[in-house]
Order: structure tokens, then sequence, then C-alpha cells
């Protein structure tokens, strides 16, 4: 007998495992992005960095815990980018994480105080609509052997 799920006490499937696992590392991946592009931003704009300067000063870059924070997140984005490419349809996983896009458009407006365009604003809400077309659909297009073998 399957094990109750927490929605509704319907039985858990694979279908539902899968959608939960899939849900898990897309919110992974856009939060991870999203916060460590955010965080790399802080701790750049802390900084006196000139691109043309000597390659200590590249190195001086890892010494801002911003930076460092923000490397590890985008890790953890690596990584959970990475699983979902593994059992994801590229047309899906790149789609659907784009929502990062819109979250640190909004991280950079509130808390950057960055001045962000109407047509910018349009841009972003296009993005939305691509994202939330997407997330809608199986991510994956056509099974493979494994999902049609018992």
């Amino acid at each position: 007998m399957a094990a109750p799920s927490l929605i509704l006490d319907q039985p858990v499937t694979r279908s539902s495992t899968g959608d939960l696992k899939n849900h898990i590392f897309v919110s992974l991946a856009v939060i991870a992005n999203t916060l460590g592009n955010f965080l790399l931003s802080v701790g750049m704009r802390s900084m006196d960095f000139k691109p043309w300067a000597s390659p200590l000063q590249y190195l001086r870059i890892f010494a801002n815990p911003w930076i460092d924070a923000g490397v590890v997140l985008l890790l953890i984005w690596f990584a959970a980018q990475l699983s979902l490419l593994s059992w994801a349809d590229l047309s899906y996983v790149l789609p659907v994480t784009a929502a990062s896009y819109v979250l640190a458009a909004v991280l950079g407006k509130v808390f950057l105080h960055e001045f962000i365009s109407i047509s910018r604003w349009f841009g972003i809400l296009a993005i939305s609509m691509g994202v939330l077309l997407v997330i809608g659909t199986s991510p994956r297009a056509r099974l493979g052997a494994r999902e049609i073998l018992p």
C-alpha cells in the first residue's frame, strides 16, 4: 500500500513524487540563481574594482563575504540546474528557471534602487508570461526507455 501524501490524503505515486522533485529543484535553482547574482552585485558595488587592473585585483574580489556567499549560491544553482537537466527537457528547464530574471529585477529595484524603464518592465512581463506558460507543461516532451518499461 502506498504511503499517503500530505495533500488531500492521496496516495503518493511516481508522478506526484516526480512533480514534487521537479518543483523543489526548479524552486532551488530559481532562488539560488536570483540570490547568488544579487549578492554578487551587492559585493561588486561595495568595491572599487577596475577590470583593467592587475590579476591581484581579481583575487581581492574573493575577500568580500558578499561575493563569497554569491558564489556559493551560484554553485547550488549549478547543481540544481544539472539535476533538472538530467530528467527534464532543456526546452522546459531554461524557460522555467527564467523566473530568476524577473526576481532579480525586482530585487534590483527594491533593494539596490535601480531604475527600471517601462520597456524593461514589459520585457519582464513577457518573461513572466512565458514562465507561466511553460511551468504548466510536462518536464519531458516524450518518454525515454526507462519511463516506458515497468
